[in-house]
């Protein structure tokens, strides 16, 4: 049986009769496709999700209304007579178990009850009234992954105003580039933070910060090394203090009701400041923890994120399915490369998050949790931010533990959920994404337009054919000014994602249908390799380089060249590899016999560091531009900028 074929891991009795999915599938008695049904009669299973999902609000007689006739799917709309409040949502549970636990680089470990943090939440809520915050102000937090933020968050969604975050790693114009467009009204910041054994200051930075913010009335200082809390500023907890004499309740807003600012990655401009919905953000990470990847009440959820990648938004939902919230801040390889595993072990996880790129390096240092390690507790394993190559998948079934789900999922900051993930009660493959999430009509179209459904294989743009509650509310000031609540959508955000395939939302993944119903994401499409005029996917090629033991990891991107594109393949290799002739040969041959010839590097280049954001995704479309002469936009957005200048002025690449 060929390696394509074969499943890497089949559910059990056990795991599909705990499985939400097979209740969900009973309630909605459907025998048959189920994911068919959902898009299908959205308004059923829009309104199931709703009550299976236990969303505590008022839900209304309404679950969907269509968009009218020549408008734009975005025009659709979900629960428009639903009021609700996230916090409720969220704080729902009570009592003295865990609702949060932060653990740091340094092993540092702190906690809040659901009681306790229901207390808080409703302190920082009234001290926020107090500094004149109301419904539709903004409130942002310049934070590490710790409960502080979490706080913050529900603090403000207490009372309707909405937040934003940013990881303590952005410099000033990075944070000046995000919170500045939205006139924020209350700033949390954190006065230093400790990643992989080095303490950093962010006291100069946030002066600057200040600055630039001048709609801010309050800047509030989390103490996380002990410093002084600057004149002009309040420390966080004389702020929660504040408002403990006056506690606020919760306040239920409308579905439409905006919750979060998100930012694309701001590679290419400005970063687009994306609105979403409270009641559709809630709604989709719902149905995906409890549906997809099997989130039960008293779970416990640990998922590797900052403030500044959606996957921290995903992972502070859990809390209205009942789980705790798990949050890592620092390096994930200090001390040792198998600190996630420890933690999985002391704080019984029960549902890991990582990136593709994480699990990579493990596999690649020989990293064997399945020996040094019990992961009794642990049920899923989840991948996201890049592909996950079928490597990856290998080492977590041969290397991590046997009989755990592992879903890899896809989807982006755009919608802040996933388009494709897992599904408990189906068969893992190695290479593959499970499948669509149910409620998401997700496709692959060629340039015609035409489904590859029936087509395994055969790349193309992964588009969204029906509209979903996450849809984003729009861009900040897009066509409108202040409080982002429009009836028609602004002329940027429906140019960003629906002009360009005929009104299908798509977002720039590059994907394709495999023969068991599963998806391959290959890479962004802004980023597809285009020599002589075919369509390469770049992550074909990295699941290739990247298996090469002298490779430590690669970039791969498309260089203007004698009137066509080349391909150019850049290397960081082991300590002590040199590039010889051999190697560049020996890779170039991989890549001819797992791919085609047409995906062979016509340069391969050694580089000592490549060019990475600051969720460490490396960033092919910045180097492209910058190689090819065009310039490269708001390089605040990109950790070491500069080795885009180191690359982009080499010989080799001119020769």
């Amino acid at each position: 049986m060929s390696d394509v074929a074969k499943a890497l891991w089949a559910p059990t009795g056990a795991s599909t009769a705990h499985s939400r999915m097979i209740h969900f599938a009973q309630l909605a008695k459907e025998s048959g496709d189920l994911h068919a049904w959902s898009i299908n009669q959205p308004e059923q299973f829009w309104s199931l999700v709703w009550d299976d999902c236990g969303v505590v609000g008022h839900k209304g007689e309404r679950s969907f209304l269509a968009a009218q006739p020549g408008a734009p799917m975005s025009t659709s709309r979900f629960f428009p007579d639903a009021v609700l409040s996230v916090v409720e949502n969220m704080l729902a549970k009570s009592g003295g178990g865990e609702a949060l636990v932060a653990i740091d680089e340094a092993g540092n470990r702190r906690s809040r009850s659901w009681d306790e943090l229901r207390a808080r939440v409703s302190f920082i809520a009234s001290a926020l009234q107090a500094r004149g915050v109301v419904a539709g102000d903004r409130v942002v937090a310049w934070l590490p992954n710790s409960i502080e933020a979490i706080e913050v968050m529900l603090g403000a969604a207490s009372i309707g105003a909405v937040f934003s975050s940013s990881s303590p790693d952005f410099g000033t114009n990075g944070v000046l580039d995000r919170f500045g467009q939205i006139a924020p009204k209350v700033l949390f910041a954190v006065d230093g933070y400790l990643y992989n054994g080095k303490q950093f200051d962010c006291l100069d930075r946030l002066s600057e910060i200040c600055k630039g913010l001048p709609t801010v009335v309050e800047t509030v200082v989390v103490s996380n090394v002990g410093t002084t809390v600057p004149s002009g500023t309040i420390s966080y907890d004389d702020f929660v203090a504040s408002g403990s004499d006056t506690p606020v309740s919760p306040q239920r807003f409308a579905f439409d009701h905006p919750w979060y600012v998100l930012y694309s990655s701001g590679t290419t401009g400005v970063p687009k400041c994306i609105v979403h919905r409270t009641g559709g953000v809630l709604l989709q990470h719902m149905k995906e923890h409890q549906l997809h990847c099997n989130v039960q009440p008293g779970d416990r959820v640990l998922y590797f994120t900052t403030t500044g990648w959606m996957m921290w938004n995903w992972l502070v939902s859990v809390l209205a399915s009942g789980a705790t919230a798990v949050l890592f801040d620092g390096a994930p390889s200090v001390p040792t490369m198998s600190r996630l595993f420890d933690i999985v072990d002391e704080e019984h996880i029960t549902l890991l998050g990582v990136s593709a790129k994480f699990i990579d390096s493990l596999r690649k240092a020989d990293v064997q949790p399945i020996k040094t390690h019990a992961l009794n507790s642990l049920r899923t394993i989840c991948s996201t931010g890049s592909p996950l190559a079928p490597e990856g998948f290998d080492w977590v079934y041969q290397s991590v533990k046997s009989d755990v789900h592992l879903a890899s999922i896809s989807g982006g900051t755009d919608l802040c959920g996933c388009f494709v993930g897992g599904d408990p009660t189906k068969p893992v493959y190695r290479g593959e994404i499970q499948g669509p999430m149910l409620g998401m009509a997700v496709d692959v179209v060629d340039e015609h337009l035409t489904s590859l459904h029936d087509n395994p294989l055969t790349p193309g743009e992964l588009v969204c054919r029906q509209p979903f509650p996450s849809m984003p509310i729009g861009f900040w000031n897009d066509g409108n000014e202040g409080f982002p609540i429009q009836s028609q959508p602004g002329s940027k955000f429906v140019s960003a994602y629906f002009e360009r395939l005929s009104g299908m939302w798509a977002q720039g993944d590059f994907a394709s249908w495999t023969q068991h119903g599963g998806m391959i994401i290959h890479g962004r499409s802004d980023t597809t390799l285009n020599p002589g005029g075919v369509r390469i996917g770049t992550a074909e090629i990295y699941r290739v380089v990247e298996q090469h033991s002298d490779v430590l990891e690669s970039l791969v991107f498309g260089q203007d060249w004698d009137n066509d594109v080349r391909i150019v393949l850049l290397v960081r290799l082991a300590a002590n590899k040199e590039l010889t002739a051999d190697l560049v040969a020996d890779l170039k041959q991989r890549i001819r016999v797992a791919c085609t010839p047409r995906h062979v590097p016509a340069l391969v280049v050694r580089v000592d560091d490549l060019p990475r954001t600051r969720s460490n995704k490396l960033v092919e479309l910045a180097l492209a531009d910058a190689v090819n002469g065009r310039p490269v936009r708001n390089s605040e957005a990109i950790a070491n900028p500069e080795c885009i200048s180191v690359i982009a002025a080499m010989d080799e690449l001119r020769k």
